[in-house]
């Protein structure tokens, strides 16, 4: 018969709980697993298989904290795993606002799809969200997270205490990029719109019978597709550096090398 004190039952909950909790938090605001295709069971299974792989890591000892310790612990392991996710939407972010751009200056601001992460956003948006979530695998960005995660474990224990200072600088840092990244890679399409505007309005002073709503929308519309798709080679490695620099911030958050 086997004899299992409370104590060790205890002992191997929290052991299990802590990581689940951060796991479970990370796989709610991460990017790959918010795509509607990953229900709630699919990312319940992928927390508990990644706590599993975690829990050998995991250095934990519940007896030596109170029950206030303990649930201050369990919020610091959302909180970590919430904006660990949430460094990585940045980059979809970022890209949802150049599609954003570039729809409004063809003229496909109102022709929206729905993003089940996102709401309601521009084809343009729709189309560079899958090619950016394309990228990320290719990069093996899932294979990048999950070995940063479990390395988290180690270089940001359990049971440390987590400085808001460092969560306050990485919000100055890495912020920005949500506008200033749409704009680097809408800059270029806008810009190249602009001057087919502009041609467009000189065609209508010498020609005045010619009607602009007519010509110029769908005239707008077809340049500005062929500009997406010559500028596609730049807007792909433009967002691949993105994937890289959120990864580098990614493991600066966690404590990773």
């Amino acid at each position: 018969m086997i004899n299992v004190l409370t104590t060790e039952i205890a002992d191997y909950f929290y052991a299990f709980l802590m990581p689940f909790v951060r796991i479970s938090a990370f796989t709610i605001s991460a990017p790959i697993f918010t795509v509607g295709a990953f229900n709630i069971r699919f990312r319940i299974m992928v927390a508990l298989m990644l706590t599993l792989l975690a829990i050998n890591v995991v250095e934990f000892d519940a007896q030596a904290l109170s029950m206030d310790a303990l649930i201050t612990t369990l919020l610091v392991q959302i909180f970590l795993g919430l904006v660990a996710g949430f460094i990585l939407q940045i980059v979809n972010g970022a890209v949802t606002v150049a599609g954003q751009a570039i729809s409004n200056s063809m003229g496909l601001g109102m022709a929206t799809m729905v993003d089940p992460t996102l709401g309601n956003v521009p084809v343009i948006s729709q189309f560079l969200v899958i090619l950016s979530t394309l990228i990320f695998i290719i990069a093996d960005g899932h294979l990048v997270l999950i070995q940063i995660l479990m390395q988290s474990f180690v270089s940001l224990p359990i049971a440390q205490t987590l400085s808001l200072e460092i969560v306050y600088d990485l919000f100055l840092e890495w912020t920005p990029l949500l506008f200033l990244g749409g704009l680097i890679v809408a800059l270029p399409v806008i810009i190249s719109i602009l001057l087919v505007n502009a041609g467009l309005g000189m065609i209508t002073r010498s020609a005045p019978a010619l009607n602009i709503i007519s010509v110029g929308f769908p005239a707008i519309m077809l340049s500005g597709i062929l500009i997406v798709l010559v500028a596609l080679p730049g807007i792909v490695q433009r967002i691949d550096l993105f994937w890289r620099d959120g990864f580098r911030v990614f493991s600066n958050f966690l404590g990773g090398p």
